[in-house]
């Protein structure tokens, strides 16, 4: 079994191999995560046996898996989830849930699938952290259908965070929503204390300032202590770390509610550059290439019920929103918004572990799962951005969908 120095170096080698590969050769018609999760597979304990998920490389992909979701929490506006447009998302997540968990267990009367709860919060998830850099590099953030796509894609992982939290663990319906409550708290007072040490004239603040730019990098050092804070938070409240990351983006976004280029850069820098790629390349060293092989109808059956659930449910939400009497979106945009939220992995990764580690999911279907995630990330995004070439999207969200109305 190899060590952890030479896993962390097939790992980093692979971080570095997957944006050259997509830039040169496949001239970006290729998600770069998914590379490398076909570059984790072909370096696991699958396949070459060059790498393995020690203690080490764990720790790293923890903290890959938690920038990812901070990022996507820092993103997130709280003003836009309570307006309109965020109930609007909210009531089409609930809806895609109810639908998934029908479909689930109509397939679980003739005990075709098993750990059906988790299978249903797959179906529902969309990957807003791994959509991000696809709706920066086309100019979509700030736009109609950029803010609506973040509206859907911020309850498309909160949703499936707090069922995760509720439904798959072992302490029963109420105490779960006790400790999510507890964990809220938690949260909250984090943000208070933060903001009340931070506050504009303080020492402490000056201090932070003159470190920012310095080898001290004390504003990045702040956030990892943030994220991994909450992070510990939600492990000992026996949740999962994921909810302890997006609850960071959310703090941090509290902090910060005009945003830190600088800041920004450097976390990016640190995100991207390192620990997300981690995340992704171990995500694809716990797939088993034989077991997706030996299961392709499942594997095309599950991408096929997360189209119909969360891409379903969004294309039905967004081609019935009118406002003053017109139609917000057309056919095409309609179905593009779909198809991104239809892309999902990062839960899917995450809600196999949980029900692997309970006990209640095999590894076979796990990995039938997983890949069923990547190959949504390599197909959706790409059709979805299909649909909208040459399209102009005037950047300006409407005030009835940004805030409460």
């Amino acid at each position: 079994m190899p060590g952890a120095a030479e896993s962390i170096f097939w790992i980093t080698l692979c971080a570095v191999l997957a944006p050259l590969l997509a830039g040169l050769l496949l001239r970006g018609r290729v998600p770069e995560v998914v590379l490398l999760l076909v570059l984790g597979v072909l370096i696991g304990p699958n396949v070459l046996e060059l790498a393995a998920a020690g203690e080490g490389v764990t720790i790293l992909r923890e903290l890959g898996l938690g920038m990812l979701f901070l990022l996507a929490g820092y993103e997130v506006e709280v003003d836009e989830l309570v307006g309109r447009g965020g109930r609007r998302a909210l009531i089409t997540w609930l809806g895609c849930f109810a639908v998934a968990l029908t479909l689930i267990f109509l397939i679980g009367l003739a005990d075709a699938i098993h750990a059906e709860i988790a299978v249903a919060i797959a179906l529902t998830s969309t990957a807003l952290g791994t959509l991000l850099p696809i709706l920066k590099d086309g100019g979509l953030l700030g736009t109609r259908f950029g803010g609506t796509l973040m509206n859907h894609g911020a309850y498309g992982e909160l949703g499936p965070i707090v069922a995760m939290a509720v439904l798959l663990g072992s302490r029963g319906l109420v105490a779960s929503l006790l400790v999510l409550a507890s964990f809220f708290a938690v949260a909250v007072l984090v943000h208070r204390f933060s903001a009340r040490i931070s506050r504009e004239g303080s020492a402490l603040l000056a201090a932070v300032r003159r470190g920012a730019e310095t080898s001290g990098q004390t504003q990045v050092r702040l956030v990892v202590l943030l994220l991994v804070t909450l992070g510990v938070a939600a492990a000992l409240f026996d949740l999962d770390v994921v909810l302890g990351a997006f609850a960071a983006g959310f703090v941090l976004r509290g902090l910060l509610p005009a945003g830190h280029e600088s800041l920004e850069h450097k976390l990016e820098g640190l995100a991207f550059g390192l620990l997300i790629p981690v995340f992704f390349i171990t995500s694809g060293m716990a797939i088993d290439p034989r077991a997706v092989v030996e299961e392709p109808v499942a594997l095309v059956a599950f991408l096929g019920m997360i189209l119909l659930v969360r891409g379903g449910g969004v294309l039905i939400a967004t081609r019935t929103e009118r406002e003053a009497g017109r139609r917000v979106f057309d056919g095409r945009e309609s179905a593009a918004m779909a198809l991104f939220a239809a892309t999902g992995l990062p839960i899917i990764v995450a809600v196999t572990s949980v029900a692997v580690d309970a006990g209640e999911m095999t590894t076979t279907n796990a990995s039938v799962l997983v890949a069923g995630g990547a190959l949504s990330v390599l197909i959706c995004p790409l059709l979805a951005q299909r649909l909208l070439a040459g399209r102009s999207h005037p950047v300006q969200v409407s005030p009835a969908d940004s805030g409460p109305d």
